[in-house]
């Protein structure tokens, strides 16, 4: 469980049911869960909430957009912004050559929900 109840994350992820259960564990895990289904609505939520401590993107995302490239911008902004990365192609995101890639954890989906919990919990301490 975290130990901050106030942590935010934002879950960037277009499959509705992928989304929902991300949002439920880390709910049930003491996160305040902030949703999007796309870069627009992930813009969104990064221009009007002054808080956020760590983001979840999928990296193919509808509208031409990727994880890495909504992740990019929001590390500007937001220095201090943690970003986990989930796909099922996660060779893709170590192909962008982003720095952020690299530095990044990137979860192959399927993935474990405790092991996301664990990345979580080690990037928020």
């Amino acid at each position: 469980m975290s130990e901050d109840a106030q942590d935010v994350v934002l879950i960037v992820e277009d499959e509705p049911s992928i989304l929902m259960v991300l949002s439920d564990y880390l709910k049930g895990e003491g996160y305040h869960v902030l949703e999007a289904e796309n870069g627009a609505q992930a813009f969104e939520i990064l221009a009007r909430k002054p808080h956020l401590d760590l983001m979840v993107t999928d990296y193919r995302l509808p509208g031409g957009i990727s994880g890495v490239q909504i992740a990019e911008p929001a590390l500007k902004l937001r220095p201090e912004l943690k970003v986990i990365f989930i796909s099922g192609y996660p060779q893709e995101i170590i192909e962008s050559g982003s720095p952020i890639a690299r530095n990044a954890p990137i979860l192959a989906k399927p993935f474990d929900l405790d092991t996301l919990g664990d990345k979580i919990q080690q990037l928020l301490v």
